[in-house]
């Protein structure tokens, strides 16, 4: 399907977007430029506790944050799960995820609003691999944590809703080397009901319709980008 690029669909709008060199950030990042945003992109990893807060800080006025947080899932059986690597799923994807939240809103809410959309993933809705069961606990804290936050900023005009996405194309999770492997081609035409991957700029496409001020109704939702899967 073609695009209309010059149709500048976010000209005039300030967009932070964290984590911009992995997961979803490269192509929301070159999506939203195209679209006439203002993107401050930063690559940061944001793990400090007073790291998001200072970005935001930096970023200045804001009209949307693309709260986009990734790590490699960690691999292994419950009773097999060590502490350093279930709190560092918490450490990159919950605890950013509820400062940047944190940081942005009063900002938002002083000029009257704005949207924040997080990049997770749609892991939590539907049983997965058990040896996945740390990283999936962490992306469904992020998703929890949108719909309750969500829901207390709507009243605010602060639209606060995530893309739960799976089976898209990026180099965390679905890099090439998976892409060409015999049996996850299997895999993904018997559990994916689309059979095939998602492009990036599907994904990056729902975020800038979900930026804009034409999801001006949407607060506080988890919406599956998984070509049916979940």
């Amino acid at each position: 399907m073609s695009e209309d690029r010059s149709s500048q669909r976010l000209r005039g709008q300030r967009v932070l977007v964290t984590s911009c060199e992995t997961y979803m950030g490269p192509t929301i990042v070159d999506l939203f430029r195209s679209e006439g945003a203002d993107v401050i992109a930063d690559p940061g990893s944001l793990l400090g506790p007073d790291e998001p807060a200072a970005l935001v800080e930096r970023a200045g006025p804001i009209d949307s944050l693309i709260a986009n947080l990734d790590l490699p899932a960690y691999g292994a059986r419950v009773r097999d799960i060590e502490d350093a690597e279930w709190l560092a799923g918490f450490d990159a994807m919950v605890h950013p995820l509820m400062r940047l939240v944190r940081a942005a809103t009063p900002g938002m809410i002083e000029r009257g609003g704005g949207s924040i959309v997080a990049l997770t993933s749609s892991s939590p809705l539907r049983r997965m691999n058990p040896h996945a069961t740390s990283y999936v606990a962490a992306r469904a804290a992020q998703n929890a944590f949108v719909r309750s936050a969500g829901h207390e900023l709507a009243a605010l005009d602060v639209r606060l809703n995530a893309i739960a996405q799976n089976f898209v194309k990026n180099d965390t999770y679905y890099p090439p080397a998976i892409q060409e492997n015999e049996k996850f081609k299997t895999r993904l035409q018997s559990e994916v009901p689309a059979q095939r991957l998602g492009e990036p700029n599907e994904t990056a496409e729902l975020a800038l319709f979900l930026a804009s001020r034409r999801s001006s109704f949407i607060f506080g939702q988890v919406i599956s980008q998984d070509g049916g899967w979940s």
